[in-house]
């Protein structure tokens, strides 16, 4: 599977088009395009320009360390991490199977996990665009114009998202960064009083997802071609599945499939995971590029999250999010969904399964049991992997005898949804760039195409708001030929011509 622009020929002769900073992510990257004299886009990449430590700094510490120290690579999703260093611990301690009552409260915190940052993502980061179009004025296109024209809407994205922290927080004894999971169990059970607090809620919660569901469907079906064409480039997919093949975020076999449908490898050990991908590296990027072994780098790259999720399962086994689920893969016609556009279809279709499955372990009596820890023979290498609401997030860690952390290898979802973001921008690029006036909207158009896939590009958090963007158009020789900047308050900026770039006072 070849991925076009990769490389421009004679890059001196071209023109470039920056992108700095990205906004509504976490992280500082940029996009850089370059365009021949016709104007046609020759070379379009995404640049992670900032360094990420954690697989050197954690060396030399203790591995029971790890669940804890290892989450405050995010704000947003730091149970994901939590939970796969845990199930990595896991086998440093000789506990690969846990407890019925510890896996139940480790999923529980999971569901929460991954409902909260969903929720977060559409409501107050994407709805903007789907809601209003990505040409909207940039002073409504936000989460306050949402909390303006659809004010119910904006209070049900808070109140999901609040639900699902305080799953956590019932789980994991804090909101952000706490310490549930211990390697080979948990440190606590759930008592019948949070169990029924949570459950006071969950009907709402279900009501609203589907809801939230049924709103993604209606904005994607009234979309129409514009909506399937946006930034969509055939994909290899790669996820967890139940051994079933259900959608499966806590445990299950790596499932690949290529863009047709077709299984590159199914239900393999994610112990083996560094058989089945390699990382490449290019000089400039910080971020690595993930690919399939057995297809090699130009072919081998893949798609994580949500969209590969809902495309790689067979079924999902709470009612409604399957019943959703069925109308999704209408939508693909026998193939695969591709539509980058669909994956905010597919992350509320997970939301509303994480509703049903929280709802369904709060019947669950293992949830207040008092048997919390395994252990058995401890083992120098644990290797753990989970669903995280980004994609699939792999913790690899080997320690020494003394249980001191030797060697860290962590791929980051992003990480693996970095050549399809890389590709997402590419056919924007080659869809919307004319190459002489540049427009807010076109800024925003690149974004929304890497929105899409909610990266973390130093997987932190998300950066709610507008953040200050510039995109500038050079001749090769240096000349500036044009400069549109978007200040902190969303204003837009545009250099006089030759002014060699310098910002005017008044803005147009």
């Amino acid at each position: 599977m070849s991925t076009p622009l990769e490389t421009a020929t004679h890059p001196e002769h071209l023109r470039r088009v920056c992108i700095e900073p990205l906004t509504r992510v976490e992280g500082h990257g940029k996009v850089t395009l370059l365009l021949d004299e016709h104007d046609q886009v020759q070379q379009a990449r995404l640049h992670i320009v900032e360094f990420r430590g954690f697989e050197r700094f954690i060396q030399g510490r203790p591995f029971w360390e790890l669940p804890v120290t290892v989450q405050r690579l995010c704000g947003i999703c730091p149970v994901s991490h939590h939970l796969a260093a845990a199930k990595a611990c896991d086998r440093l301690v000789g506990a690969p199977a846990l407890s019925p009552t510890a896996e139940k409260v480790r999923r529980l915190m999971h569901f929460g996990q991954v409902l909260q940052s969903h929720a977060l993502h559409f409501f107050h980061l994407s709805s903007p665009d789907l809601l209003f179009g990505p040409d909207d004025h940039p002073a409504h296109r936000n989460i306050v114009g949402v909390i303006q024209d659809e004010p119910e809407l904006a209070r049900r994205g808070v109140l999901l998202r609040r639900y699902g922290q305080e799953v956590i927080r019932v789980c994991a004894g804090k909101r952000i960064h706490g310490s549930g999971a211990i390697p080979g169990g948990v440190n606590k059970a759930l008592d019948n009083a949070d169990r029924e607090l949570l459950a006071a809620d969950i009907a709402q919660v279900i009501d609203w997802a589907e809801d939230a569901v049924a709103l993604m469907q209606g904005l994607f079906a009234a979309g129409g071609d514009a909506y399937r064409r946006f930034a969509s480039v055939p994909a290899n997919s790669l996820s967890l599945v139940r051994p079933d093949g259900a959608l499966e975020l806590y445990d299950g076999g790596l499932r690949a499939r290529d863009p047709d449908g077709e299984p590159i490898f199914d239900h393999a050990s994610d112990q083996d995971y560094a058989d089945l991908l390699q990382e490449q590296v290019k000089p400039w990027s910080y971020m690595k590029f993930p690919f399939i072994a057995a297809l090699g780098p130009a072919a081998g790259w893949y798609r994580v999250g949500p969209l590969a999720r809902v495309n790689n399962c067979d079924f999902i086994d709470t009612p409604r999010a399957e019943a959703a689920r069925r109308t999704f893969a209408a939508a693909g016609q026998g193939r695969p969904v591709q539509a980058v556009l669909a994956t905010h279809w597919a992350r509320l279709i997970e939301l509303l399964h994480c509703a049903e499955a929280i709802a369904r372990l709060l019947a669950d009596p293992d949830l207040t049991g008092d048997d919390l820890l395994r252990e058995g023979t401890p083992a120098r290498a644990g290797i753990g992997v989970i669903e995280a609401p980004r994609g699939t997030l792999f913790h690899h860690y080997e320690i020494d005898a003394d249980g001191l952390v030797t060697r860290a290898n962590l791929i980051v979802s992003t990480t693996s949804n970095n050549q399809a973001m890389n590709a997402a921008i590419r056919r924007v690029a080659q869809d919307e760039l004319d190459g002489h006036v540049l427009t807010e909207g076109l800024l925003n158009r690149v974004e929304v195409a890497i929105r899409a896939y909610d990266p973390c590009l130093s997987c932190a958090t998300h950066a709610l708001g507008q953040m200050p963007l510039a995109l500038t158009l050079t001749r090769a020789d240096g000349t500036v030929l044009d400069l549109l900047r978007r200040d902190a308050d969303g204003g837009i900026r545009r250099a006089p011509p030759g002014s060699g770039g310098a910002m005017a006072n008044a803005r147009p």
